[in-house]
């Protein structure tokens, strides 16, 4: 067992990174106030959605399985890339909606 000390500081650096709010809950906030309650709703069942990914891919085993396997990694990296790239190039294209309504 560990000693006090060493756990008490665990237990001191786990609340703070347990209350310091991650980027999925910046994310949320900032598209709840730039988009209102449906798209902060929106923007949360992605982040869940997204965090569900995480948990199952960690259930199955895949960190393992993409550790010894470089053509998996690689794989995984340019699929990645590739979402990244499309999202872009969707959001340049998409018009911009200059609103006249002054809060």
């Amino acid at each position: 067992m560990p000693e006090t000390s060493t756990l008490l500081i665990f237990l001191a650096a786990s609340t703070v990174l347990a209350v310091v709010p991650g980027p999925g809950v910046l994310y949320i906030i900032a598209r709840s106030v730039e988009g209102g309650r449906r798209t902060g709703l929106a923007a949360t069942l992605g982040v869940a959605t997204g965090n569900m990914v995480h948990v199952m891919g960690a259930a199955i085993g895949l960190s393992a399985i993409i550790a010894q396997s470089a053509t998996a990694f690689t794989a995984i990296k340019l699929a990645g890339a590739a979402y990244l790239i499309g999202t872009g190039v969707i959001r340049l294209l998409t018009p911009v909606e200059v609103g006249t309504d002054v809060a």
